[in-house]
């Protein structure tokens, strides 16, 4: 083994040799099989099929010489054999299909005249091949050691991309000594080039011999090609219960970087390969052998057309489809109808939620102000009065949509964090709910259950659209264009009719007026309307367990509305009309003078303040119903229709709950001011007292019940008394 490292170099170039040494018998049978793979994925490109007489992937190349995506399933077609070594040997033949690709390309093109006028072949081009198949994706738990090498899918959604860096594909190194320069070719992926340990430069007699390791790398002449890693997690609907979501690290090159944003869902090709993690050795001390895996991407599929952030491309069948759907008479009531059709009644909701996913139009001002197309809506009321279904469904049913609790929701987790990568020790952003969402809808459940500084992280995302970061030395804007649709409770848990509206709508006025409508859910009481509904639960839950063709059909309705969403959120981008423009402006003076009077009734300001944003939310409502009908105009009736939801919606909000001078006899005013005065004798100025016990006192002394709680109303309005926890009051200086 003397002098192994002398005067020769080592390296290994594995996405070049099929097999042993030169000196090995079995080279020549390799070198053979090799050439024969070349010719065959020469045949292929050049003489496929897809139809008669349609060369699609000869034309393919032509028509985009930089990348040919290759449908494995036509391989197979063409030839079986082929495949399998693919399969089984990608690094191998990947290289091969790509340098094929590159010859064919240079012979379909035209000769170019040589440097002696005759006519020469073009120098091959590089060709990047991205393959796709119709198989469907393994578990990411599944991929252990069998795998490394071998070609596999998986499926699952992005949750970090890092920036793009340059990998050589080649390094030009020159010795320090001789200057004799030489090139090592660098592994795919996260692999790097193994450089010989000596110059392979024989000196002459008095020449002093180069030493070890005597390269400098020529970075000026090496090769490059982009670079970006990525991090997908498994789906959620794949995790098992009860388990945290696994997650793998992609490599992406060439066209494939920058495509993906995190965020998206994706089906993945690749090598599953293993890489020595940079910071590994100090977590596995004396672990030589042990090496991190990643998946060298060779192909990437979005799961579903629907969830792409791209331009989403469509059929000329199913255009006409849509533009058929629309032009029907009764398209409003049909897309209301398929939305959340489990859920009984709530019809008004329906449309509201309806609206919210189809959102207005976003505009461009001349002077760079950008006006919010999208729907706010809030639901508040009742438990058991299916706000969550509502919010589940539009997550399922959105093109993109992201599901969020109030109480496990943080700031940073709603809007962005900075986060300090462990390896580069570089900060980071990483994009929260708000983020990823962006374009589509955030789903908040438990609004009333967030902290009060984590909501108003929210407000900028909510009217401007945009989040604002000025941390750890990282000063950006990121884009949040979401819509919001929030569920929550009162304070006391359940809607109090003899609280005001102040009361039971516990929010501030700066959030609840970024909200275009917001609804009070009641759970009323009614015997007809009661069996109505238990009835329809019944048979939910009897038919639940239908035929599995049924949900076959139900996935393809829910598919097909999703796509309609996203072709009208696409195509059309409705305006107002002159006379729909005049009516609405009547209309929104009408309501301010209206609560202008009610204020001066009752001698306080509406709990939902009726602003020009308000006003705002009108015309985008107006804008929604237009474009659910794929009109470019939004019509009088549009607007007739707008204001109507906001009537039944925000304004029966803001005039709910009781007011203190409501039916106020001059009767039941001696009464109440009697009620005030026990009970300022009663409970001393800074004592504690149980709300339940001064009642059943001052009843047991012939007050009615009633007549003691709007006492108590009215005075903890003039701030006499304030409400501590478990309904203890405590009587303050008037």
């Amino acid at each position: 083994m003397s002098g192994w490292d002398e005067g020769a170099i080592y390296y290994s170039d594995q996405a070049q040799s099929l097999g042993g040494d030169s000196g090995d018998p079995g080279s020549n049978a390799a070198a053979a099989t090799r050439h024969s793979a070349l010719q065959k994925f020469k045949e292929f490109i050049r003489s496929f099929e897809t139809q008669k007489n349609v060369f699609s992937y000869r034309e393919s190349l032509l028509h985009n010489p930089k990348y040919l995506l290759v449908d494995i399933e036509d391989l197979d077609a063409f030839d079986a054999d082929l495949v399998a070594k693919l399969r089984n040997s990608p690094a191998d033949y990947l290289p091969l299909f790509e340098n094929a690709a590159g010859q064919v390309l240079a012979n379909l093109k035209t000769k170019v005249p040589g440097n002696e006028g005759q006519l020469e072949e073009r120098v091959p081009e590089d060709v990047q091949i991205l393959l796709t198949s119709k198989e469907d994706p393994a578990s990411m738990r599944r991929l252990g050691a069998q795998c490394i090498s071998k070609l596999v899918k998986v499926a699952g959604i992005t949750i970090a991309a890092s920036r793009v860096k340059a990998k050589a594909t080649y390094v030009i190194v020159m010795c320090k000594n001789c200057k004799n320069v030489q090139r090592v070719p660098c592994r795919p992926g996260l692999g790097g080039a193994i450089v010989p340990r000596s110059c392979n430069h024989i000196p002459q007699p008095g020449e002093e011999p180069c030493p070890l390791d005597p390269w400098v790398v020529v970075p000026d002449k090496s090769k490059y090609v982009d670079q970006q890693t990525l991090k997908l997690q498994e789906n959620p609907e794949d995790v098992p219960t009860g388990e945290l979501p696994r997650n793998i690290l992609l490599s992406v090159d060439r066209h494939l970087v920058q495509t993906i944003v995190p965020g998206t869902r994706l089906t993945i090709m690749g090598i599953y390969s293993i890489y020595q993690a940079s910071n590994s050795s100090t977590s596995h001390k004396g672990a030589v052998a042990v090496r991190q895996p990643y998946i060298r991407v060779v192909g990437i599929e979005e799961a579903n057309d629907a969830n792409s952030r791209g331009p989403a491309s469509f059929t000329q069948e199913e255009i006409e489809e849509f533009k058929k759907f629309a032009a029907e008479p009764d398209v409003y009531t049909s897309i209301c109808s398929k939305i959340a059709p489990s859920i009984f009644g709530h019809e008004d909701v329906k449309k509201a939620v309806a609206c919210l996913i189809f959102g207005g139009s976003r505009k461009n001002l001349p002077d760079g102000v950008k006006l919010r197309g999208d729907i706010n809506v809030l639901l508040l009321g009742d438990p058991s009065t299916a706000k969550s279904q509502f919010l589940k469904f539009v997550e399922k049913t959105a093109p993109i949509a992201v599901y969020t609790s109030g109480k496990g929701s943080s700031a940073a987790g709603l809007t962005a964090s900075v986060i300090r990568d462990s390896s580069s020790r570089e900060f980071y952003l990483e994009g929260g709910a708000m983020v990823l969402a962006d374009g589509g809808v955030v789903c908040i459940d438990e609004f009333d259950k967030m902290r009060s500084e984590d909501r108003v992280a929210i407000h900028e995302a909510m009217e401007q659209q945009t989040i604002s970061i000025a941390k750890a030395g990282i000063t950006t804007v990121l884009n949040s264009r979401t819509s919001v649709l929030a569920a929550a409770n009162p304070p006391s848990g359940r809607y109090d009719d003899l609280k005001t509206a102040q009361d039971n709508i516990d929010l501030q006025t700066t959030i609840l007026s970024r909200f275009d409508l917001i609804f009070i859910v009641k759970d009323i009481r009614m015997y007809s309307q009661d069996k109505i509904i238990a009835s329809h639960i019944i048979k939910v839950h009897a038919s639940a367990g239908a035929a599995l063709g049924d949900n076959r059909v139900v996935s393809k309705e829910e598919n097909w509305l999703k796509r309609y969403i996203q072709y009208c959120r696409t195509e059309c981008h409705p305006r107002l009309s002159e006379p729909a423009s005049k009516k609405l402006q009547d209309n929104y003076v009408k309501i301010r003078q209206d609560m202008r009077q009610q204020a001066n009734e009752t001698g306080e300001a509406a709990a939902i303040p009726i602003t020009v944003r308000q006003l705002e939310a009108i015309v985008r409502l107006s804008e929604a119903l237009a474009k659910m009908k794929l009109c470019h105009v939004a019509t009088e009736d549009n607007v007739k229709e707008a204001i109507r939801l906001f009537t039944v919606s925000t304004m029966d909000a803001a005039k709910s709950g009781i007011n203190q001078q409501v039916n106020l006899t001059a009767e039941m005013a001696n009464e109440i001011k009697q009620a005030e005065t026990q009970i300022r004798r009663r409970v001393g100025i800074g004592n504690h007292i149980s709300e339940r016990k001064l009642i059943d006192e001052l009843t047991r002394m012939g007050m009615n019940e009633s007549i003691v709680r709007r006492a108590l109303i009215i005075m903890h309005q003039r701030d006499e008394v304030e409400y501590k926890r478990e309904r203890r009051l405590i009587l303050r200086k008037a």
